[in-house]
């Protein structure tokens, strides 16, 4: 059995304990909890899981001897710092996303990692998702011909003011380090690489409070372009009821339409280049086939799937569906967004200034002028925002 302890017992840190406890990660055993708060700990006497070591701080937890391995479900600035106390005591890590809020950060627990040789996932559940799974292969298997187009609109995670009051740490640059892009679309920006590859640069125009009395982002457009010429749109709002959830990849034998967990292709007989080669009708448009792709499940799905991937990394050495040194490209592409919003200018992802992106982000940090409290005095004169 590989002993894994959980630090953090918050809304994912409960999850997290949960099926453990409920014997759904097999050969991986809950064998000690962490967090600062000792009513989150309490609450696991309370739910009757008896047996655990407690802990009021993640370094004691790593360094008890009670665990083999470590799954941080922490606030995000704190990812990379657990992560590599962990990996220099010779644990394995599983950390929640995103990754960290920047990369500098991110890039340091990478190299924590691969010098510990220890097994590092990350919790892109959204990797277990079977209709992912299979747009993922549609793209690489070629079956779309040379893409030249995605676009995601993924509004469809309303958040009201209530929300963002609901924790000081929340919507801000100090705790969070982000709004939308940090904390609701980590996975889609980890599946748009992971299905699409890292684009060359990003454009992007970001609403910072437009909707809510927040100091991050709330509404987001971004416009990416590829070495390929492919162009891309990612489009996210947490301002937007009932919202849209909606992939559409564009290539040279069709389209894929994701939306609703179901996967529409619609499929060229021939590919556009072959035939604009042969035709001469002024008009003329290859055949469309609209076809259902099915979907099957392979495996289990969310996070247990991934926490039963890790441990059996660790216990027969499989690769992983989600390897942690990868959370680094959709941060990335968040980094790169939020830069290109502050400087009004292009930023390549893979060539990101680290050291400029940390200087302005503590900027933001400092000059901090959001008082949610205020807000919540006055909500009920202005209605809602």
């Amino acid at each position: 059995m590989v002993r894994i302890g959980v630090v953090g017992i918050g809304n994912m840190g409960r999850s997290h304990v949960m099926h453990l406890m409920e014997g759904k990660v097999k050969n991986g055993k809950l064998t000690a909890v962490c967090d600062i708060k000792p009513e989150r700990l309490k609450w696991v006497e309370e739910e009757g899981y008896t047996g655990l070591k407690h802990f009021s701080n993640a370094e004691d937890m790593i360094k008890s001897g009670e665990i083999d391995a470590i799954l941080i479900a922490v606030p995000h600035y704190d990812h990379p710092v657990i992560a590599k106390m962990a990996f220099a005591q010779g644990l394995h890590v599983l950390v929640e996303k995103p990754a960290g809020v920047y990369t500098a950060q991110v890039r340091e627990m990478n190299e924590a990692a691969a010098k510990s040789g220890k097994v590092f996932g990350i919790m892109y559940n959204q990797r277990t998702n079977p209709v992912y799974q299979k747009v993922r292969e549609l793209v690489k298997s070629g079956e779309l011909g040379t893409i030249t187009r995605a676009i995601w609109i993924i509004t469809n995670w309303y958040r009201p003011q209530a929300y963002h009051n609901s924790s000081d740490w929340r919507s801000t640059w100090k705790d969070e380090g982000g709004g939308v892009l940090i904390n609701q679309c980590p996975h889609q920006l980890d599946l748009w690489w992971w299905i699409l590859g890292m684009p060359q640069r990003i454009r992007s125009f970001v609403g910072f409070g437009k909707h809510y009395n927040i100091e991050v982002e709330d509404d987001v457009t971004a416009y990416m372009e590829y070495e390929n010429g492919m162009s891309g749109l990612f489009i996210t709002c947490t301002a937007e009821v009932p919202g849209t959830n909606r992939l559409e990849i564009s290539g040279t034998r069709g389209r894929l339409i994701v939306e609703n967990d179901t996967i529409r292709f619609d499929r060229l007989v021939e590919d556009l280049k072959a035939f604009n080669e042969k035709n001469r009708v002024p008009f003329g448009t290859p055949e469309v086939w609209k076809c259902e792709i099915p979907v099957k499940q392979k495996g289990e799905k969310q996070h247990v799937g991934i926490m039963n991937d890790f441990v059996q990394a660790i216990e027969e050495g499989t690769p992983l569906l989600a390897p942690g040194e990868e959370g680094i490209n959709g941060l990335s592409i968040s980094n790169a967004i939020h830069m290109s919003a502050w400087e009004d200018k292009w930023i390549n992802p893979g060539d990101l200034d680290e050291k400029r992106f940390y200087e302005l982000l503590q900027d933001k940090i400092k000059n901090s002028t959001i008082k949610k409290e205020l807000w919540e005095a006055v909500s009920d004169v202005r209605g809602t925002h």
